[in-house]
């Protein structure tokens, strides 16, 4: 395990009711707070409501229309209009993208230094930003539990993680996950068990305690998928889920670890030329990534078949490995996401080669592909 240290700044309201003991706990000595949400769902489903009567006493600016896939653009709206109300405080009201897009904003408010350059261009990052909260009404991503944000630099074709700011704390009522389409819940949830598959094959490939707990981690993922496809009116099974969803991305399982997150790398770029549906393409991605890398990374491979897929009649670990790309696909097949691209409507491939030459190469993954790999791997989502 390498070294490192580790810090936990979010404080998390878990349960049934929890926006109300957060809101009325953590808002005291703040006026003017920025209401963020995305398509305008939540004022549909009664979340808007609740929300605003639990924000009576003080001044409300909403920022509204923020986008699946969040972009630079709509980052320095929300920047120009939280530094034109003296917002001192911001409220996001959804899921990751509307999470990302705030914690970005929050940052952009409190500099005049564009921050793409400031990040991507001269390698430094904020320090100083508006405080805020999350909460979670679209569980997935877990981007309440850290500072990281993708974003989408429309004129530069990049999607891309910035680091920003973190939450004071978060919201996570599982009753609230009601109100999202059923198919979104589950393409979330998926994004978890990546989230954990992408930390769990990172560097080192020895196992240690984060791994070990990530592979209970996954365990409980996969079957409360299973159990929500069975009634997708299961409190629990959406309870646990949201935990996955925040234990994948609190830092926890990658403690001691260089990450992989290849294949969020290749989806990520992926939606910058096509918007697509971030868990969707996830779905796709993994089991034709694995198929090219897995050789290079027998053991871990193997490992993940037994403990995680509960695989044990393969006597070599390189038919273990592939055993377990196989439960995998099987899996993705069983709870209804995409095989291929055209599935997710994406039926033009003029942009992989684009996307395989610009796309970021990560250190953790236990092969260094080639971009020529990478547009191989694109063709055959396809």
């Amino acid at each position: 395990m390498n070294d490192f240290v580790f810090s936990y700044p979010t404080k998390v309201y878990f349960g049934k009711g929890s926006a109300k003991k957060a809101l009325n706990g953590e808002l005291g000595a703040y006026k003017k707070i920025m209401l963020a949400y995305g398509g305008g769902s939540v004022k549909k489903n009664g979340i808007y409501d609740e929300i605003m009567s639990l924000l009576s006493d003080k001044e409300v600016i909403e920022f509204s229309g923020i986008m699946s896939n969040p972009t630079y653009k709509k980052v320095q709206e929300g920047a120009r209009l939280a530094k034109e109300n003296n917002v001192d405080f911001i409220l996001a009201v959804g899921g990751g993208s509307v999470i990302d897009c705030c914690k970005v904003v929050a940052a952009q408010a409190k500099t005049d230094e564009d921050l793409w350059e400031m990040e991507f261009t001269n390698k430094r990052f904020p320090d100083k930003w508006i405080p805020m909260g999350a909460v979670v009404t679209a569980s997935g991503t877990g981007s309440e539990m850290n500072a990281g944000a993708v974003i989408t630099n429309e004129d530069k074709k990049i999607k891309a993680g910035m680091f920003a700011a973190y939450a004071d704390f978060a919201v996570l009522d599982p009753y609230y996950t009601l109100s999202v389409p059923f198919k979104q819940v589950i393409s979330g949830a998926f994004d978890t068990l990546s989230h954990c598959m992408e930390t769990y094959f990172g560097t080192p490939r020895e196992t240690y305690i984060s791994d070990e707990i990530n592979e209970a981690v996954m365990r409980n993922t996969i079957r409360n998928i299973r159990a929500l496809i069975k009634d997708p009116n299961d409190i629990e099974a959406r309870s646990e889920l949201m935990w996955d969803s925040a234990m994948a991305e609190n830092g926890l399982l990658k403690l001691g670890k260089v990450t992989d997150f290849q294949a969020h790398q290749i989806e990520h770029q992926l939606g910058a030329y096509t918007d697509c549906n971030h868990g969707q393409g996830l779905a796709v991605i993994h089991p034709v990534l694995y198929s090219h890398i897995y050789k290079d990374g027998v053991s871990k491979f193997a490992r993940f078949a037994k403990e995680v897929w509960n695989i044990n009649d393969k006597d070599r670990d390189i038919d273990l490995a592939a055993a377990g790309i196989n439960k995998l696909t099987e899996f993705i097949k069983e709870i209804g996401l995409p095989a291929s691209f055209r599935e997710m409507g994406i039926n033009d491939d003029s942009c992989f080669r684009a996307v395989a030459d610009s796309c970021n190469i990560t250190a953790g993954c236990c092969k260094k592909l080639t971009r020529d790999e990478i547009f191989e791997i694109l063709n055959e989502c396809y």
